[in-house]
């Protein structure tokens, strides 16, 4: 056989089998991979690189010492599972870096950390003044994770004390201008109501590059083409603007009329409206 073509034989057999490991043994970013793994997986980059060519190496050796490495990775990622401190062992584990609103120097030198790699860190979580951090620790992957002190905490609405509806995961239904029929048949929708909600938009489904329909289905999509401006939808605050209408009818009427009970019923059906209108808003926002 040429030179060449075991050559190109080598490397496309190599490449697969990147490919195949790197599906099945890695599951996770390369950012979030601890340092044992991304070693592992640099290893047995480099044995497919070197194997690809070295044409004097019999081809079965790099493919021995390939699944030397895979059992390694294997027997790790799975002791690690059943024992903590196996775990620990490979991955290590967290340290406190701050805690309780103070800076913790003596873990800082140990994990080999200064000062201004704290405030990178801290910028990249968006805190941007130390004195705001109750606790932060540093993972076994050198990710800072950081819990703010309760004042400078985002408002939530548990804080609120507000109830908003549970949120469910937007579907989409057009990508690269093809329908996709089961998320389309999971939120209880057909391409007819699809292609009325496009004819409204005057859009077609070919010049669709992205179509979704949220948790109140309402569509929403983007054209190839990016000069074309597409309506945002209105189903929603046309109903908020609907309601709101109602209420200020009602007043009105309670106003210009001169009977008592006519007032009090108006009166009592705005407060109605109202309340209505409370109990939709947090839906329409």
């Amino acid at each position: 056989m040429p030179g060449w073509l075991e050559v190109i034989l080598r490397s496309a057999i190599g490449f697969i089998i990147v490919i195949s490991i790197g599906r099945l043994l890695v599951r996770k970013p390369i950012g979030e991979a601890s340092i044992l793994e991304f070693s592992l997986i640099l290893i047995i980059s480099l044995i497919v690189a070197i194997g690809s060519f070295q044409l004097s190496i019999p081809f079965g050796w790099p493919l021995i010492s390939i699944v030397v490495w895979c059992v390694g990775m294997i027997s790790i990622s799975y002791l690690s599972e059943v024992s903590k401190k196996v775990r620990t062992l490979f991955y290590g584990k967290g340290v406190p870096i701050v805690k309780d609103g103070k800076i913790l120097e003596d873990n800082m030198k140990k994990q080999h950390i200064n000062t201004d790699e704290l405030l990178r860190k801290l910028r990249s979580k968006n805190v941007f003044q130390f004195a705001d951090v109750e606790f932060a620790v540093l993972e076994g992957n050198g990710e800072l994770n950081v819990l703010l002190k309760k004042e400078t905490q985002p408002l939530t609405a548990k804080l609120l004390n507000q109830n908003v509806p549970a949120i469910k995961e937007p579907e989409t239904v057009i990508m690269d201008g093809e329908i996709l029929d089961e998320p389309l048949a999971t939120r209880g929708f057909s391409r007819e109501w699809l292609q009325t909600e496009l004819e409204k938009m005057n859009a077609l489904v070919e010049n669709v590059v992205l179509a979704q329909i949220d948790e109140y289905g309402q569509l929403t999509i983007d054209l190839f083409d990016d000069q074309l401006t597409v309506p945002k939808p209105t189903e929603l605050p046309l109903l908020e603007a609907s309601i709101k209408q109602v209420q200020a009818d009602l007043e009105l009427f309670s106003l210009d009329t001169e009977q008592p009970q006519a007032k009090k019923q108006y009166r009592w059906c705005a407060e109605q409206m109202q309340a209505v209108y409370q109990m939709v808003s947090p839906y329409t926002k």
